[in-house]
């Protein structure tokens, strides 16, 4: 299995690992620090370089059977090489910031209006978030009442429970429809006295990282 450099530390710009495995176009690597996308958020991009000085782009990356695979745009790698892997920064920063943000609005959400995420996505453009609500002014307040957390500063913790212990925490899981993941040690992420989820995405450290929430569009789905 491929260990996950990003569980513990969402700002491992750059690394070094091993190749174990190569699959087609697909190379496996014994740590990463790339996320593979996954509750909404999309896969990280970058490059690969090889022992040679050869840079090689990620177009995709994607998890399976607890195996992380890197879709690289040609495989100029060998199992059992050092590779040096480096993360498109910008654009995972960007979706590190509108990951915590989601987490806020979802947590304000949750709190004043009992309403659950039924679906959403976060790509380096948007966020977007689905809620169970049918008034746009409430969306309006949640946003407003967002910024004035984030200009808080507080600071992000995350850590592992044991899924028991998750469970015994009110609303760990915010997604209308999900069951509680079967793992055995869940990785948490709390912003305090506002929010804490289980989930296993990047985040920024401080809320102020985030910058100003600008409210862009509203949708009526219907029921």
């Amino acid at each position: 299995m491929t260990e996950e450099l990003y569980l513990n530390d969402s700002y491992v710009k750059e690394f070094e690992s091993k190749v174990i495995k190569i699959l087609d176009n697909y190379v496996i690597l014994d740590k990463t620090a790339f996320y593979p996308g996954g509750g909404g958020l999309e896969n990280d991009l970058g490059f690969l370089e090889n022992n040679k000085g050869e840079k090689v782009k990620v177009l995709e990356v994607k998890k399976e059977n607890g195996e992380i695979l890197h879709k690289v745009e040609s495989n100029k790698f060998n199992e059992g090489e050092l590779v040096k892997g480096v993360i498109d920064w910008e654009r995972r920063y960007r979706m590190m910031r509108l990951h915590t943000a989601s987490h806020i609005i979802s947590a304000l959400a949750y709190e004043k209006f009992g309403s659950l995420i039924t679906g959403g996505h976060i790509s380096p453009e948007y966020a977007k978030d689905d809620f169970n609500v049918e008034d746009k002014a409430i969306l309006i307040e949640l946003i407003n009442e967002a910024n004035e957390i984030v200009k808080k500063s507080i600071d992000v913790k995350v850590y592992f429970l044991p899924r028991d212990e998750a469970l015994m925490i009110p609303a760990i899981v915010k997604l209308a429809g999900r069951n509680p993941p079967e793992i055995p040690i869940w990785r948490i992420v709390e912003i305090p006295g506002i929010d804490i989820q289980a989930d296993g995405g990047p985040h920024v450290k401080n809320t102020r990282e985030i910058g100003e929430i600008v409210l862009l569009k509203v949708e009526n789905k219907g029921k």
